[in-house]
């Protein structure tokens, strides 16, 4: 696992097992706050040990920003503290989460003890603020890679913990890509330091409107490249033709993992598209 500070009081951490996944830590005079957790709980317990042992102080809320397992699995680590979501994360970590770790406990032993928790503090559209001493945690509705998806904006150090909204490759296979679009768009204008984003590097102030603008335009390129190929009436399979280069993104990202996302984007728009032809 990587840890970089981000600020006084502000922490990455980068998974290196699993897809660069991302996890943050905000300290404040009475505790900090977790921001999603890493897949294994292993990790997770290396971020535990650094705020208890290190920073001597205790996680007292975990937000999650989305239900996916990779940023949800090592909640349980943390009985005491307060877990904030979107109703629809609850939602979904109580059915498809609950089926998906049943599943995954059977291929990763290291994974037997870990339990779905549930967000007990709820939002749904709209903002939701958290004051800490002297900062703001402002959570609002960001879909489009889940429909759960959340953001965390920290408002007095300029810094949004995106979650999987800001990825170096879009990824709208949960999801839907006009929506993930459309929370895009609302970055720029908040003239932030830094977005940390749900996998991968953090994107700092000069380059985050050009990350905005290249996930933007993989959107499009998709969508035109896709319809275009539907036009033609060629098969489902024809996208994997379709190469990540063309689209205006490098196959390097997250040890290579995004050409793996790439197709799945294809394919699911695919069939979003046909099934719009065909309703």
């Amino acid at each position: 696992m990587l840890r970089e500070r981000v600020s006084e009081d502000i922490y990455v951490f980068t998974s290196e097992v699993y897809a660069q996944v991302t996890a943050g830590i905000v300290v404040y005079p009475e505790g900090a706050v977790l921001i999603d957790t890493l897949p294994f709980p292993f990790e997770t317990a290396e971020i535990k040990d650094f705020v208890e042992q290190r920073l001597n102080t205790k996680v007292h809320y975990v937000i999650f920003t989305h239900y996916h397992a990779d940023h949800t699995n090592g909640a349980y680590l943390f009985p005491a503290a307060h877990v904030i979501g979107h109703q629809l994360c609850r939602a979904k970590l109580d059915t498809t989460g609950r089926a998906g770790m049943a599943r995954a406990k059977e291929q990763a032993p290291e994974l037997a003890a870990a339990e779905i928790v549930l967000p007990t503090l709820l939002m749904e559209d709209g903002r939701l603020l958290l004051h800490l001493g002297k900062k703001t945690l402002e959570l609002f509705a960001a879909p489009g890679h889940s429909a759960d998806s959340l953001a965390v904006l920290l408002r007095e150090d300029k810094i949004l913990f995106a979650g999987d909204m800001m990825m170096p490759l879009p990824h709208f296979v949960d999801g839907d890509p006009d929506q993930l679009a459309q929370s895009l768009r609302g970055i720029p204008p908040m003239l932030l330091e830094n977005v940390v984003q749900g996998h991968g590097e953090l994107v700092l102030r000069g380059e985050i409107d050009d990350a905005v603008r290249s996930n933007l335009k993989y959107l499009d390129t998709v969508r035109k490249k896709v319809e275009a190929l539907i036009k033609r009436g060629r098969p489902r399979a024809a996208v994997k033709d379709i190469d990540i280069e063309s689209c205006g993104k490098s196959r390097i990202p997250l040890n290579g993992q995004v050409t793996t996302l790439h197709t799945a984007n294809l394919l699911a728009l695919y069939d979003r598209l046909t099934a719009a032809r065909d309703a």
